[in-house]
């Protein structure tokens, strides 16, 4: 994963934010993440936020295996997918935790 932008208010980053939020948000929207990491390949902001989206999604597959506490797990992580979307609507770069960790290590 690229590393966050080191001045966040250049104007490229700035317009990379502006024009790309919303597909940012729609690809924490589980398979959505998936066709944003093979459409918006130009967009860091998008990808930053579509492979977290991505990390989620394969998350909430593997908690559906999990007896008992895969009902739980999959609550929470449509919680951390509202904080997520919300966050790339705001155009924040938010980093959640562990799954950030994942996502970087994501290439595609």
């Amino acid at each position: 994963m690229e590393p966050l932008p080191t001045n966040p208010s250049s104007t490229n980053q700035n317009d990379d934010v502006q024009k790309n939020k919303v597909l940012a948000a729609i690809s924490y929207l589980y398979i959505a993440s998936l066709i944003i990491l093979l459409v918006k390949k130009d967009s860091p902001f998008a990808q930053f936020h579509a492979k977290q989206g991505f990390v989620l999604f394969i998350a909430s597959i593997v908690a559906g295996f999990v007896p008992l506490v895969g009902g739980l797990l999959n609550i929470i992580i449509f919680v951390v997918v509202l904080v997520g979307a919300i966050s790339a609507m705001k155009g924040k770069w938010y980093k959640i935790p562990l799954v950030e960790k994942v996502a970087e290590k994501i290439n595609f």
